[in-house]
């Protein structure tokens, strides 16, 4: 019977992002006002979609789900970084390590599969307007959002035993601001080589799906619009689809960037670059994009507004 690997290290420490205190200063405060304002942004998002009969359609639905990731996200790492460079405290237990990747990877995983269901349902949009709230129902639209959450754990759970049974018996550092895969995997005292090829070859697979649905859609799209070429139906498609187009582009940049590569070539100073882009700016701009590019969800933020005012 082979033996499992038991972790001698009982936690980790994270290094951060500087060790002179007037830069940490200087970087907790620009942080922490990156934070709030992707939860403020993403928190009025997410009450529009959902207080605004306006917003209720499958698109918005969608969009709200997005939202709720871009909350997740960054909250799953930056109050522990902002610990960090406010009071020096760097350590994370072991478990806490290993919960704080695990969420990290669902969350990315999810938004991987929602942005693909979301091109589908522009495609339906777009392709067949008139058939569009039939094809793309209420339960329909369920049975996606319940099918991205699942698939999103589901591969994080994988992911996670595949990093976090490996054994860790030398050094703790971990050379980023959270527990991430590649410097995680670097830290470990046995072979990692076979589980790396793993990890590669399922997100090779389930990102390459989430990118064929995409790109599929987008074709389609590309085909009906040169086949009507009517007046003004590329300023149309643009505004169906061009802030969805937009938040592709920059999470998929980011996060191939981030983890589709072999820990060989891995570097500390340019993954926190990366990553501060993934994760901090990425949920900050989504809603930037769909509030700046959709009308319906200008009116509809404002009417919020309004009402929190006239609340207050």
């Amino acid at each position: 019977m082979q033996r499992v690997n038991i972790s001698t290290v009982s936690e980790f420490v994270l290094v951060g992002l500087s060790d002179a205190p007037e830069i940490r200063l200087l970087l907790f405060v620009l942080f922490l006002l990156i934070y709030l304002a992707t939860m403020a942004s993403n928190i009025t998002l997410l009450v529009a979609i959902s207080t605004d009969s306006h917003l209720h359609s499958p698109m918005y639905f969608f969009l709200g789900n997005l939202s709720l990731l871009d909350i997740l996200c960054p909250t799953i790492t930056m109050p522990k970084m902002l610990g960090a460079l406010l009071l020096d405290n760097r350590e994370i237990s072991f478990f806490g390590c290993l919960f704080q990747h695990f969420s990290l990877i669902a969350v990315v995983g999810t938004e991987i599969f929602l942005l693909a269901v979301m091109a589908y349902d522009r495609y339906v949009a777009v392709c067949h307007p008139l058939r569009y709230l039939s094809i793309v129902s209420t339960k329909l639209c369920a049975q996606l959002a319940v099918g991205t959450w699942a698939a999103g754990l589901l591969n994080s759970l994988l992911h996670t035993s595949l990093v976090f049974t490996l054994s860790f018996c030398g050094p703790n550092k971990i050379q980023q601001y959270y527990c991430d895969i590649p410097p995680v995997l670097a830290l470990s005292c046995s072979s990692t080589r076979s589980r790396e090829l793993v990890i590669l070859a399922v997100a090779g697979v389930l990102g390459s799906g989430a990118c064929v649905v995409t790109l599929v859609s987008y074709i389609y799209i590309l085909l009906e619009i040169l086949a009507k070429n009517s007046p003004g139906i590329w300023q149309k498609a643009f505004s169906t689809c061009g802030s969805h187009l937009t938040v592709v582009c920059l999470f998929y940049g980011t996060t191939i960037c981030t983890y589709v590569r072999p820990s060989s070539t891995y570097s500390p100073h340019l993954d926190r670059v990366i990553s501060m882009l993934y994760g901090m700016l990425t949920p900050l701009l989504n809603p930037i994009i769909y509030s700046l590019r959709n009308k319906e969800v200008k009116c509809a933020l404002k009417r919020v507004i309004s009402r929190a005012r006239s609340a207050l």
